[in-house]
């Protein structure tokens, strides 16, 4: 964070290595007041506990009330459990800048729950901001051209071609299901001839927490926008594929083009005041994934985080 920003997760840490044991007993004990903690903190770091991965779910279902499938997820993950998914699949040399998970969704998960099965050889913390700081640290001119919302666009193939096939998205073979799941939505959507599709949807740039009120920056244009990948990456994708035929997009609502400067800003603002959670086997964070917006710092070695999320 900033020089004047003190705030860190809470964090929960034992010495008895209870396990999953220890820690369903501890957030049981609590009762109701578990949630009015997280919503206070922002953000729980159970540190000791020793959470193994045969007990993983124990934790999970103590944690997360009601697990969620990532179906629409735009970024690579494998499941590999009951509502249990990999964490980004992306380079390891690579930050992943931060951001709310499914922000670009007409809904999202509460909550997110991280878990270190395997320690990062060195770096591969997972770096969290104050929402509403890295809204307040945006210049006012780009909270103003972001006022009217933004414009998501998927292109989606059929199993082969760049980016997620729709079937991984949207875990399933059926185009019917897909259609069902995308009509509540407010996102329009076409069949392409060569089997894949393209979904746009328009969703605002900000949203306020349901229980404090605060207004907090609430958008993953910076991930959608060529200009977040790099000038190196956005060069070569530019010689392949047209910008409306990327495997996501964005723009602003009326589908203008949303300036690179501002795309940088918001990629670097939010990372230069994100703290890092550094991670031991065994930890597990749990973050409100509207107060706080997570990330990834580069690693080196293995580094196997897990992640699973609920409404």
């Amino acid at each position: 964070m900033t020089d004047t920003q003190t705030w860190t997760p809470l964090e929960i840490e034992t010495e008895c290595e209870g396990g999953a044991e220890e820690l369903v007993e501890r957030v049981a004990g609590m009762g109701e007041e578990f949630g009015k903690l997280l919503v206070a903190e922002k953000g729980l770091v159970f540190r000791g506990f020793g959470v193994t991965p045969e007990d993983l779910d124990r934790a999970l279902d103590a944690l997360l009330p009601n697990r969620l499938a990532y179906v629409h997820g735009n970024s690579p993950r494998t499941k590999v459990g009951s509502n249990v998914y990999t964490s980004t699949e992306y380079p390891r040399e690579f930050t992943i800048s931060m951001h709310n998970e499914m922000s670009y969704a007409h809904a999202w998960p509460s909550r997110l729950a991280f878990y270190c099965q395997v320690q990062p050889g060195g770096g591969g913390a997972t770096p969290v901001v104050d929402a509403a700081v890295w809204y307040g640290s945006l210049d006012a001119e780009v909270r103003e051209a972001f006022a009217g919302g933004v414009r998501y666009v998927q292109n989606l193939h059929d199993g082969y071609g760049l980016g997620k096939s729709w079937q991984d998205t949207f875990e399933t073979t059926s185009r019917e299901e897909v259609e069902a799941f995308l009509g509540p939505t407010g996102a329009t959507w076409e069949w392409k001839a060569d089997g894949g599709i393209r979904v746009s949807s328009v969703r605002p740039a900000t949203t306020r927490h349901p229980v404090t009120g605060a207004e907090v920056w609430f958008n993953q244009s910076d991930q959608w926008h060529p200009a977040g990948l790099g000038d190196d990456t956005a060069a070569a994708l530019a010689q392949i594929l047209p910008e409306d035929e990327l495997p996501q997009s964005v723009t602003f609502a009326d589908g203008s083009p949303i300036p690179a400067e501002y795309v940088a800003q918001i990629r670097d603002r939010g990372l230069a005041n994100a703290v890092d959670v550094d991670w031991r086997a065994g930890d597990l964070l749990l973050i409100d994934n509207v107060l706080l917006a997570h990330g990834r710092r580069p690693f080196v070695g293995d580094r196997r985080v897990l992640v699973a999320m609920s409404d």
